[in-house]
């Protein structure tokens, strides 16, 4: 563990105050200090938050008695007394995560510490209303019963994460138009919110995948980088200074609808989009295309035959395609670090990280500075995980404004499509 305090009280803003009246907002510089760190014995606790040895021990007690932190064993050091740790108490809170997804919806039941305790997941070809809606009312249920009568009144809230337009690209997914205008109409916040009494958060589904990777990943040592999500389509996130940036409408980071190429004059051939080439749905067709089973997009399979010849074909557009978005949002925002992510198994995720580094080589850099590519941390959960903590930050984390910024986004952005 790192001992330099300075530098680490500088990235755990905002600091706790000594003043009277601050008792919950210094309770939730402790928990978040504790959460970066693991654990952490009182003394480290009073110099990482700036707060009095005396503070952090009431405050510590008040936690302990709430059953949001436990005491580890003790850690003996060569003089003096030895020390307690105080690590978070899993148990101590609940939250339930929903990504509603194009090709599939995914309920998980995380726990105080961040860890995923129960899931679950329905696929399908395109999302019909009902049947979702009313397979989310069976798993919430589900998740409460899994907790028990006691652990279950620690639930403190649900996240959503949804594309926005869950109805849009009808050509491209070939979809019925009748049941994507339906989607046109449908607040899936409010749906949810009727089925339960736990607050319910909503966030555009590649935001939320940013905030688990800001929060839970990559977030934790780099302090500002473009976010890129490859699942069935491809989008972002941006992240500045350790805050996702939403833009005016909500929708900075939004790489898929990024042009592949300059316009003609003819309006009637627009140029194409990052997510016809990029995006899993566009591996899928090519499997499709072969008579081979779309399953494998998201398994080992993509990369045994017969579907790593379609895979490698995927690879090579798809690397290309995006090197060319990080390049154009790299000019414009002049980043240290592009992190990418998908929903795609782990192998074929490290494969196209390897061939977008090589597809950045193939770009000029003259005026700007190449960025590093970084793995995520998160993977396939990334969207649920990112909705979870919206409730759990909102309840438990310091920095409520980053999360009020995402929600009232969110909120804009449906408003938005409904008039």
């Amino acid at each position: 563990m790192s001992t330099n305090y300075e530098e680490e009280r500088d990235w755990l803003r905002p600091r706790g105050s000594n003043q009277t009246g601050m008792s919950q907002f210094n309770e939730r510089v402790v928990l978040q200090a504790i959460r970066l760190h693991a654990s952490l014995p009182k003394a480290d606790l009073a110099r990482l938050t700036n707060l009095s040895t005396q503070t952090v021990s009431l405050i510590i007690n008040r936690l302990h008695e709430e059953g949001l932190v436990k005491k580890l064993a003790p850690v003996r050091g060569k003089v003096g007394q030895p020390s307690v740790p105080m690590a978070l108490d899993p148990d101590g809170a609940f939250f339930i995560g929903i990504n509603v997804g194009r090709r599939s919806v995914d309920v998980l039941l995380v726990d105080f510490a961040g860890a995923v305790r129960a899931r679950s997941s329905l696929a399908y070809r395109y999302p019909e209303p009902e049947t979702l809606f009313g397979e989310i009312d069976t798993q919430l249920r589900a998740m409460r019963a899994t907790l028990g009568p006691g652990r279950a009144a620690r639930l403190s809230g649900i996240g959503v994460a949804a594309p926005l337009g869950l109805g849009g690209w009808q050509a491209l997914l070939n979809s019925d138009p009748g049941q994507a205008d339906q989607w046109g109409r449908i607040d899936i916040r409010a749906r949810i919110q009727a089925m339960t009494t736990l607050p319910v958060a909503f966030a555009k589904d590649t935001m939320a995948a940013c905030v688990a990777e800001l929060v839970a990943g990559r977030g934790r040592s780099v302090r500002s980088f473009i976010y890129v999500f490859v699942g069935t389509f491809i989008g972002g996130g941006l992240v500045l200074n350790s805050s996702v940036h939403a833009g005016a409408h909500g929708n900075a980071g939004a790489l898929g609808s990024l042009p592949l190429q300059v316009a003609a004059h003819d309006m009637r051939a627009l140029p194409a989009q990052l997510l016809s080439a990029a995006s899993l749905f566009r591996l899928e067709q090519m499997y499709a295309a072969a008579g081979l089973d779309v399953g494998a997009t998201f398994d080992e399979r993509a990369l045994q035959a017969p579907w790593l010849p379609h895979t490698e074909a995927w690879l090579d557009d798809a690397a290309r395609a995006i090197a060319l978005a990080i390049h154009s949002a790299n000019c414009l925002l002049d980043l240290d670090d592009v992190v990418i992510d998908s929903s795609a198994h782990a192998q074929l995720l490290a494969r196209l990280l390897d061939a977008v580094h090589a597809a950045l080589a193939c770009y000029s850099w003259e005026g700007t500075q190449r960025p590093n590519l970084l793995g995520g941390t998160i993977g396939a959960d990334a969207r649920a995980v990112g909705a979870a903590l919206l409730p759990l930050h909102a309840n438990f984390a310091p920095d409520r404004e980053l999360f009020l910024k995402i929600l009232k986004s969110g909120d804009t952005q449906w408003q938005s499509m409904q008039s």
